[in-house]
């Protein structure tokens, strides 16, 4: 078979588009471990979002100059969400790879579902079932354990490790922003991408500009500039590119069951590339996520 007979079927292939998209996701959380001693946290976000903006605005000029009174018009609102779920998430994930391991980062991104499951129903009002409502709180549950690892005395003493809260509150900020794509403006996917990816791009450099102040940044070895070229490529470019596509093809319902891969995928790329122990707690929490994920999902209101 041809090669671009191959490419056309698999540009036509939701699932196994989905899949390689959450597989890229699971890999940013490796790359956030593999990236101490490589690059510092804000180097790291901010050199992503600059090699994106490098990209995007050239290929979607057009496009963009077209919609510019909408982008005009909505630009606070492209404002925070590109700070909650692009500057913010990132930022707090590549800070949380120096104090936690990449497989807790997985488990507890997981968890992100039920968070805008519960977030929906505080902003918006949505209804949920009861067996929603034990799903929600069977994976908060498995977050906690993850938190904990595994000792629940950790938790009469709260003494979580710094990287895990930043990951729950990194979570916490792209809840926040998928779910303020329910009223995101009106304006061509990749077209609303390239806008919060330049918004990302300046408040990063914000953020490495305060960590060269501080005396804590490091720039990249060739080993850093691998990261950036991953991290900037896989989870920034490719990996939006296909899950558009794959949402494009089943529609975003089926499209965000897929979402669930990236704990497993993260927990398996720790072990197999940067030999991170997979511990009993982590098998237990990850059973935990997903069922509750799993229930949640269930006769969704």
């Amino acid at each position: 078979m041809p090669l671009t007979s191959l490419s056309r079927k698999a540009w036509s292939n939701a699932y196994l588009l989905l899949v390689i998209t959450t597989l890229i996701w699971g890999g940013n959380a490796v790359a956030s471990r593999a990236a101490i001693d490589n690059i510092s946290p804000m180097m790291l976000t901010s050199l992503r979002w600059v090699g994106v903006t490098l990209v995007f605005p050239v290929i979607f000029r057009r496009q963009i100059v077209q919609h510019w009174p909408v982008i005009r018009a909505s630009w606070l609102r492209i404002i925070l969400m590109g700070c909650l779920g692009f500057t913010g998430f990132n930022a707090l994930m590549y800070v949380a790879g120096h104090s936690t391991s990449a497989i807790n980062m997985g488990i507890i991104q997981g968890a992100i579902p039920v968070m805008v499951m519960a977030g929906s129903m505080l902003m918006f009002g949505t209804r949920l079932t009861w067996l929603q409502i034990v799903g929600v709180l069977t994976t908060m549950l498995g977050v906690v354990l993850t938190a904990a690892r595994g000792d629940l005395s950790v938790l009469s003493q709260l003494a979580f490790a710094r990287g895990d809260i930043l990951m729950v509150i990194a979570c916490v900020l792209y809840a926040g922003y998928t779910l303020g794509l329910r009223k995101r403006p009106d304006l061509p996917g990749l077209v609303f991408f390239t806008c919060m990816a330049a918004v990302a791009c300046f408040f990063s450099g914000l953020l490495l500009a305060g960590e060269i102040a501080l005396g804590k940044h490091m720039w990249p070895n060739w080993k850093g500039w691998l990261l950036v070229l991953y991290v900037t490529l896989g989870p920034s470019i490719i990996s939006q590119l296909m899950f558009m596509r794959g949402v494009e093809l089943i529609g975003p319902a089926r499209a965000g069951l897929f979402v669930n891969l990236v704990p497993i995928w993260a927990a398996i790329l720790a072990v197999i590339l940067i030999g991170e122990p997979f511990a009993l707690y982590h098998a237990v929490a990850l059973l935990m996520v997903l069922g509750g994920i799993w229930l949640a999902e269930r006769n969704r209101a």
